[in-house]
């Protein structure tokens, strides 16, 4: 049964609709993709265009496509200029709008796209895999990477719609879907003990009879903190919370060159390395930490560095995160299991000790 979330933010509020088919969520008339007189186009991942190339065809017929592919060093300047090129040469007007389907890689890119060419153009996010589904796809936030960092360049550009279709993750390779999970354990995390205790008790897996309804309640939560702070702008908390475990898992992404581990697998190991940091802190206990590794580890994720990164670099990457304000980098630590809280007076010596406990030379 299809259903549908609300995100409020005013004059930029949009729908996120939830179902089993991507078909079904169109016919059921949540977004209309032959509106009169607008133009289409369509950004999608390369493996989605083969797998799902007839769906996207009935529902987009001859609208001009242009195909990536997946991973992080598609989030480039290069890559980017592709499909402003693309845009262009489609001769597309301030009033089309752009599909963009297939993962957090192609919606990142995809929706910096669209904020860009023309000064902003509709774009419509179809998630294809767990990870954009209840995460990169809510919010707003678009981007590329730099060699210096992750998503250094980028807009805030909200859809005009999201449309969520678990159907697609049947395709999903299974490594994929386990990225996508780090993303749910951080949700449970820093805002749903009871989240994190279902997921404690018991893992979850793909065709789960429950999946959709864990997949809306994480839109749900990151809706609210979006809702509450849009911008990033809070001075403590806010949507920086979103961050647990980021700041170590882009530093892990920076150093090994986006090739070694997905986002999410970096994410995993951040999630642990941030336990640990906030028992260090004597916010959390040994136990509490050992219950966060074991719930990342019963999802097929790191908790640890599969080879050893020397640890000056990873923390002259941390030193690029978004979150450094006046030279000071902000952490996001676990209060308790359930809750979290930005802090900026971590002494970098502790940092230091938790990339050594998690793998770090």
């Amino acid at each position: 049964m299809a259903s549908t979330l609300q995100v409020n933010l005013g004059e930029r509020s949009y729908p996120i609709h939830f179902g089993k088919d991507l078909r079904a969520l169109i016919a059921a008339g949540h977004v209309d993709p032959l509106s009169a007189g607008r133009q289409h186009a369509v950004l999608v991942d390369e493996t989605v265009a083969r797998i799902h190339g007839a769906a996207i065809d009935a529902l987009l017929g001859n609208s001009p496509r242009l195909a990536l592919p997946a991973g992080e060093r598609t989030k480039s300047l290069d890559v980017f200029g592709r499909a402003l090129d693309f845009l262009a040469e489609a001769n597309l007007g301030r009033g089309a709008t752009l599909w963009v389907i297939g993962g957090g890689v192609i919606g990142d890119l995809g929706g910096f796209a669209a904020a860009s060419y023309l000064r902003g153009i509709r774009y419509v996010q179809v998630p294809t895999t767990l990870l954009a589904m209840v995460d990169s796809s809510v919010g707003g936030k678009t981007g590329i990477n730099l060699s210096t960092g992750k998503n250094l360049v980028g807009a805030f550009h909200h859809p005009s719609a999201v449309l969520i279709a678990t159907d697609f993750l049947s395709s999903l390779p299974a490594r994929e879907f386990a990225a996508g999970m780090a993303e749910v354990i951080k949700t449970g995390l820093l805002g749903d003990a009871a989240l994190f205790e279902r997921l404690e008790k018991t893992p979850l897996r793909p065709g789960a009879a429950h999946l959709e309804a864990t997949i809306r309640r994480c839109c749900e939560m990151k809706a609210a903190v979006v809702e509450a702070d849009e911008r990033e702008t809070a001075t403590q908390g806010g949507r920086a919370l979103l961050n647990l475990g980021h700041t170590f898992g882009h530093a892990i992404e920076q150093v090994t060159g986006f090739s070694r581990y997905l986002h999410g697998e970096a994410v995993a190991i951040g999630l642990a390395a941030a336990a640990r940091l906030s028992c260090r802190l004597k916010l959390i206990s040994e136990a509490e930490v050992a219950r966060v590794e074991t719930v990342v580890s019963a999802h097929q994720l790191p908790i640890r560095l599969a080879a050893p990164l020397e640890i000056g670099a990873l923390m002259a990457a941390m030193q690029h995160d978004k979150k450094v304000r006046a030279g000071r980098l902000r952490f996001v630590v676990l209060e308790r299991l359930g809750a979290a809280a930005t802090r900026d007076d971590v002494d970098p010596e502790l940092v230091r000790s938790v990339w050594n406990d998690i793998g770090a030379g």
